[in-house]
Formats: C-alpha cells, sequence, structure tokens
C-alpha cells in the first residue's frame, strides 16, 4: 500500500496544523535564491509548499507527488494563499518525469519515512540536480518521543504507529538515520541538525498545535488499525490516548525531536 499525504479530510488538517505550528523550528533556514529551479518532492497536500514558497518568493517550486488527489487540494491551498512561484506536477520519485541535472536544489520533507528503499529515492532525485546543488531532507523520529507524566500505555500506543509504519514498509524512526542514508546516496557536505520541540503550559501554540492536533492526533487516527493487526488490547490503547492529552494538562510537558539534514551533490572530478 502507498501512503498518500493528506488521504482523508482528518489527515489532511493535521498536516496543515503540524506544518504551520513548525514553521519557525522546521523552515527559518530554508530559503533558495533568485531565479533558483526547486523540487519539492512528495508535496502531499501542500503543507510544507506554502512556507517553501514563502521563504524563496523570487524562486521557482516545481511540487511533485504520485497522487492527483493530494495535488488538486494543494494547487487549491496555494491558490488560497495567493501564491504565483509554484507549479504541480504528478509523478513518482522512483520515475521522475524530468529532465536530468534540471534543478538547483531539492526539498523532501516527511516522505523518506514512508519508503521502503530512501536510498534508491535519494539516488532518483539526485539524479534531476545539478553538480553544486543541495538537497534538503526534514524527517521525524518516533523513538524521540518522550513526555510527562510518563505512560507506558501511552508509549506502547506510540508503539503501534512504528509498527504499522514497519509493516508498510516504512520507518518511523528514520530520523535519526539521515546521515548514513545521504552518505550511502553519495551525497556530500552533509549536516544534520536536530530540531527539539518542547512544549509545556508556557507554549500554549506547540501544546494546541503540536501535542494535540499533530502528534496525538496522529496516533489517535490508527487505533482501528492497531486493534485490527492485534498490536494492543483496545483498553490499553485507548489509556494511552488519554495519557497523551494529559501531556497538555497544566503541569505537563512534551518533546519530540526532528531532523534536518542539507547536502550536496558535488561535480564529477
Amino acid at each position: 500500500m502507498k501512503y498518500v499525504h493528506g488521504y482523508d479530510q482528518t489527515e489532511h488538517m493535521r498536516l496543515l496544523d503540524q506544518a504551520s505550528t513548525l514553521v519557525e523550528l522546521l523552515h527559518s533556514d530554508t530559503y533558495y535564491p533568485a531565479g533558483s529551479q526547486v523540487l519539492e518532492a512528495g508535496c502531499g497536500v501542500g503543507a510544507q509548499t506554502i512556507t517553501l514558497a514563502r521563504n524563496s518568493p523570487h524562486a521557482h517550486i516545481t511540487s511533485v507527488d504520485i497522487s492527483e488527489r493530494s495535488l488538486a487540494k494543494a494547487r487549491k491551498n496555494i491558490e488560497s494563499a495567493g501564491i504565483i512561484n509554484v507549479s504541480f506536477q504528478q509523478g513518482d520519485i522512483f520515475a521522475l518525469p524530468l529532465k536530468p541535472e534540471s534543478f538547483d536544489h531539492i526539498f523532501v520533507c516527511f516522505v523518506l519515512e514512508h519508503l521502503a528503499h530512501p536510498v534508491e529515492a535519494l539516488h532518483c532525485l539526485k539524479t534531476v540536480l545539478k553538480a553544486g546543488g543541495t538537497i534538503t531532507v526534514v524527517e521525524g523520529d518516533h523513538g524521540s518521543a518522550y513526555f510527562h507524566p510518563d505512560s507506558k500505555a501511552a508509549n506502547k500506543a506510540i508503539q503501534c504507529q512504528v509498527e504499522l509504519q514497519k509493516r508498510a514498509g516504512g520507518n518511523a524512526k528514520i530520523g535519526r538515520e539521515l546521515y548514513p542514508l545521504l552518505t550511502a546516496a553519495g551525497l556530500s557536505s552533509i549536516h544534520v541538525s536536530p530540531r527539539m520541540v518542547y512544549a509545556d503550559s508556557s507554549k500554549p501554540h506547540f501544546v494546541e498545535g503540536f501535542t494535540k492536533n499533530t502528534f496525538t492526533t496522529m496516533i489517535e487516527g490508527i487505533r482501528e488499525s492497531s486493534l485490527e493487526a492485534g498490536l494492543l488490547d483496545e483498553k490499553t490503547f485507548d489509556a494511552g490516548i488519554r495519557d497523551l492529552y494529559r501531556t497538555t494538562e497544566k503541569d505537563g510537558v512534551f518533546c519530540y525531536t526532528f531532523f534536518k539534514a542539507i547536502a550536496t551533490k558535488e561535480p564529477l572530478s
């Protein structure tokens, strides 16, 4: 089964909440020079596209996704935002309908985690990147989630997401692997930086936008799949969700780490 960003309305809204909440943390240092040709690979419903385009208003963004349904939503979101420096194209990362070495930069966000062969995907992307161009990759790591009050049930519910993604061919802990993945793809000058979300009651924006509407909503959304797969019993899963919401109360704390990597395609010597 292929993963599609924003396949249903709940997932669509979760991705938009996530993007708007994490703009400063993940994207404040992503901007491209005027005239640059930038490929956004796996744009989904355009949750990251708006920020990408606004940060580089004089670059041209080509946003590609395998799902025409998601692209239709992305187009609508971009039009509503009044953005004019983005074009969309349907395509598969493993068979891109693009000319070799036609982009100055590539941006990939929350895509590799869903692929069974991320190094192969990076090799495919590398072919359409000009020598000297950069590729920026952003991924999360579900193994980095910790919180107060701690909860065995909540950790078990999170592990269901990790296991379901593994069974689907993905890797929910891929963030910590970005350096070796990019190295294996033959990229160089690799720099990886961890970006921690820290949410307590003094940061209501993160509590609402990330702990509640992004992370806990995502785990809550796999309830039926987890129960059907026999990964956890109903009582424990529901207790885990309650305990995740418990971390959003006045004395609660929630932490999660994303990883952002930037690498370069070296010219052939």
